[in-house]
């Protein structure tokens, strides 16, 4: 027997918090060495309210395991997942599309090609930031120019965004392609760049998780505030602004909302496909299509989700791990396919 509508609302939440924590706490404690559910917790409370903990009952090979590898690794998946769920529900609130993705404006080509740049260049190996920062970099710019393509006259119809986005988005894979092409005779760095654009979180340090859960956050917190805004310019631009939407503005703000999660996310993660486009379509089964409960719940599903796709990747087949993107597009590409199959049967007279 089916729940109703209301009961979801109160349960779903509470349910993916608790999927949240202990998603979290398998992604620490499980791996290649196995460490007890007792020590986690004595390293992170050790680390968190020192004041309360002996550093004599901690060994340093678990504060290493727990702290300075998975605990950054588990936040990274949970920003990354998050930034990309909740960027998929605006682009797909947005654009009023159902099949929509946060790759829909050219974000991603941008980070993969800004990514590729660097790992040709040879500055990748100079610095830890350098990838990331390219990356992010790559996206941003892309996010610019196909806006600066699709505005006319201070206006920018949701169907020129969309149309300009994938043309740029098709020519920067290209350029991409190209570089890879010509970088081929240098194995290593073919392997690097392949590796990387497949998705994954091996060898995620603190570092990046001050990279990208910063300007994740913000972006998260200024989609909230927009909430009320996208959930009537789903009812149409027109009725939106005489219901005292600045629409051009509102449009502007979540889309660039959205590519800074996905840059973000991309750019320390790699292309991880499909999360935008499950995650959001799950949780409106439970909470219905409004923005001020579907972004926030897109956001912890999506955390625990990828979460749970890096546990999956790192313990499939020890101790080599499963590039993330490819878990991520072995639960995505039926789930799209799914999607199209319905909204045919929805489209027929």
């Amino acid at each position: 027997m089916e729940l109703p509508r209301e009961r979801k609302r109160i349960i779903f939440p509470g349910a993916v918090i608790l999927l949240l924590l202990g998603s979290a706490l398998a992604g620490i404690t499980i791996g290649s060495t196995d460490v007890a559910l007792k020590a986690t917790l004595r390293v992170v409370g050790l680390k968190l309210f020192p004041f309360w903990f002996s550093a004599n009952d901690v060994s340093r090979a678990d504060e290493v395991i727990v702290w300075l590898i998975r605990v950054p690794r588990t936040i990274v998946a949970a920003f990354v997942g998050a930034g990309l769920a909740m960027a998929g529900a605006l682009m797909q609130g947005l654009f009023r599309n159902s099949l929509a993705e946060p790759n829909v404006v050219g974000v991603a080509s941008g980070a993969v090609l800004g990514a590729v740049i660097v790992f040709i260049s040879g500055i990748a190996v100079t610095s830890a930031i350098a990838l990331p920062l390219a990356a992010f970099c790559g996206a941003l710019l892309a996010l610019m120019l196909v806006y600066s393509l699709a505005t006319r006259g201070g206006t920018t119809p949701v169907s020129t965004l969309l149309l300009s986005g994938i043309a740029l988005a098709a020519l920067l894979q290209a350029i991409s392609s190209l570089l890879i092409s010509f970088s081929i005779i240098n194995w290593q760095i073919a392997q690097e760049i392949l590796f990387w654009m497949m998705g994954g979180l091996d060898s995620r340090t603190w570092t990046h998780v001050w990279i990208s859960a910063p300007f994740i956050t913000l972006a998260m917190l200024v989609s909230l505030y927009y909430a009320r805004d996208l959930d009537l310019l789903v009812q149409g631009e027109e009725p939106a602004a005489a219901l005292g939407v600045e629409v051009e503005s509102s449009k502007r703000v979540i889309i660039v909302a959205a590519a800074l999660m996905t840059g973000s996310a991309v750019a320390v993660a790699g292309a991880v496909g499909f999360v935008g486009l499950i995650v959001p379509h799950v949780v409106r089964l439970f909470v219905g299509p409004g923005h001020r409960a579907l972004l926030p719940m897109s956001a912890l599903t999506g955390g625990a989700f990828l979460i749970l796709c890096d546990l999956l990747a790192r313990i499939i087949h020890p101790p080599t791990e499963i590039r993330l993107g490819i878990i991520t597009a072995t639960f995505g590409a039926p789930f799209f396919l799914f999607l199209l199959l319905r909204n045919r049967e929805v489209s027929r007279p």
